[in-house]
């Protein structure tokens, strides 16, 4: 069988990868991640030049190459171009967006550097399997240095609309660069529907009848593939958890309270500001529960370096201040608020203590933080999931309370009718998610993407 290489911005460290601290693209690739599997990209170590030597490391049989950035180019491939023009633009954010040409030249470069470094490492019958924004460019690139193997690209994050995607000064260029791929895989058919229509705008094809674009004699099939978790795996993993010392401390603080938890990156695009308003808004509205609530609300740090990033922290620690220092009393803090990095199995057994997941981001490409929020609870009391009904997740979530995380008085009315649901709808809600969740499992995603690029024509 062919071996699939895996591309992506950001190599987990070889040790962690397939293991209990493993977490976001590792999770959702454990799966494919058999024996002979290659996994190539960005080290995550900066230094005076980006390196086009990779380095080497074998863990299970899977053998790890990697490349460091220059400081330059992280700053400007990554935080520039990357970071500051299309991850806010691709999450409909056109407000936020800054272009710089020269930013985007550099991103151009590193995308080259990436396919000259992966060059000498392909065998002629290898399945290419590309991750995301940062590398658009890499599958025309490859094809600039001859290769003709099977190229797929999945993104995992929203592909705007049209009328936002043509914004960008190269969209017809970084478009056509996509079209190099023999498969191009979304979430949702959201996504999809934005994309055939963008490729219909700028490049005048319109694919929308069969799914498949030719462009310079090229055929590209665009495929929904959603990505998704290993329950059965999660669900012991939170049981397992539920019963460490951390988790029993953190239960024995709630005093008997009703926990409501919030697991997210510390970034603009997950709508922090509008929860901590929308949670104002509830204790405010329903006095009722005040005394009897506790938001756990961790953001990891992210970004540090933007100015954007370090605003929104400085926000967020003022609103928590603000609800703190309004409803609080000696015995009762009502928003406990954590900005460092919680390990994805200590955060397993607080999800299944947790009443309430509050996953209400303003756009996101999927969110398994709501698939393992569900997956964590218990079938015999499940807690219910208040869920953006922008986010990925949503399209295969209709059991969970959706909102439109912008109308804090809906967010707050959502996480009133989930204190008062009653058992037997928590456990029919409960139950209809995990059996979706079940069906758009890690594997699923895995097979369903793998199965298309093997068949894929170019």
């Amino acid at each position: 069988m062919a071996r699939l290489v895996i591309v992506s911005n950001r190599v987990p460290d070889a040790s962690e990868a397939t293991g209990p601290r493993a977490g976001g693209l590792a999770v959702g690739l454990a799966d494919a991640l058999t024996p002979g599997t290659l996994w190539f990209g960005w080290s995550g170590r900066r230094g005076r030049q980006t390196t086009t030597e990779p380095a080497y490391a074998e863990f299970r049989r899977l053998t790890y190459a990697t490349i460091d950035l220059g400081e330059a180019d992280y700053r400007a491939f990554y935080l520039g171009f990357s970071n500051g023009t299309l991850w806010p633009l691709f999450h409909m954010m056109p407000n936020l967006t800054s272009f710089d040409r020269a930013e985007y030249a550099v991103y151009r470069e590193v995308n080259h550097i990436f396919a000259t470094a992966l060059l000498p490492l392909l065998r002629p019958d290898d399945l290419i399997w590309i991750h995301d924004y940062q590398l658009l460019g890499v599958a025309a690139a490859l094809r600039a240095l001859g290769v003709h193997n099977r190229i797929g690209f999945f993104l995992h994050i929203p592909f705007p609309a049209p009328a936002i995607y043509e914004v960008l000064p190269p969209a017809r260029e970084l478009l056509s660069g996509m079209l190099a791929n023999d498969v191009i895989g979304f979430h949702t058919e959201r996504d999809r529907w934005h994309f055939l229509n963008t490729v219909n705008v700028i490049l005048g094809i319109d694919a929308t009848a069969d799914n498949v674009i030719t462009h310079a004699g090229h055929s590209t099939q665009v495929i929904v593939t959603p990505i998704g978790i290993d329950v059965d795996g999660f669900t012991a993993q939170a049981v397992r958890a539920a019963r460490r010392v951390a988790t029993k401390r953190m239960v024995e603080s709630l005093s008997g309270r009703t926990l409501m938890i919030g697991i997210d990156r510390l970034d603009y695009t997950k709508g922090l500001p509008a929860r901590f308003d929308a949670y104002q808004r509830f204790l405010a509205n329903y006095p009722e529960h005040r005394h009897h609530i506790s938001f756990l609300q961790i953001a990891a740090p992210s970004r540090e370096e933007v100015d954007r990033y370090r605003a929104l922290r400085k926000d967020l620690d003022n609103k928590t201040g603000a609800i703190n220092g309004a409803y609080s009393d000696f015995d009762w803090v009502p928003l406990r608020y954590m900005t460092r990095t919680v390990s994805r199995s200590l955060i397993a057994g607080f999800y299944r203590t947790a009443r309430i997941g509050l996953v209400t981001p303003l756009r996101d490409g999927m969110n398994l933080v709501a698939k393992e929020y569900v997956a964590a609870q218990n079938p015999a009391d499940p807690g219910v999931l208040v869920l953006s009904r922008f986010t990925g997740a949503a399209a295969g979530m209709a059991e969970a309370l959706q909102v439109n995380p912008l109308d804090i008085d809906a967010v707050a009315e959502a996480i009133g009718a989930a204190l008062a649901m009653p058992l037997e709808e928590r456990q029919m809600r409960h139950a209809a998610l995990l059996e979706r969740l079940r069906h758009e499992s890690a594997k699923a995603y895995c097979d369903a993407f793998t199965a298309s690029l093997r068949g894929a024509n170019h």
